[in-house]
């Protein structure tokens, strides 16, 4: 991966998420700033799986209206009284 530079923060810069996610830089930035109304299902598990969001996947889904690849990580409408602590 190509080196951007000195970092001030710890973590990913857009630009190396879009490159984990295998999608275009601007692209990337119009989904993370919601100007993306559409995003596939497809791009949202890449991103999800370039910033490692394994249990969390559903819940990038959600504002999209899709859903995960994977069933399992599928977020539940509602969550059963008998769930939980």
């Amino acid at each position: 991966m190509a080196s951007y530079g000195t970092r001030r923060v710890p973590g990913l810069r857009r630009e190396e998420v879009a490159v984990l996610a295998g999608i275009n830089a601007d692209y990337c930035t119009r989904v993370e700033q919601g100007r993306e109304r559409r995003p596939s299902a497809q791009v949202l598990d890449a991103l999800s799986r370039a910033l490692r969001l394994d249990d969390a996947r559903g819940h990038l889904h959600r504002p999209a209206g899709t859903l995960p690849d994977d069933p399992a990580d599928r977020v539940p409408d509602q969550v059963s009284p008998g769930r939980g602590s």
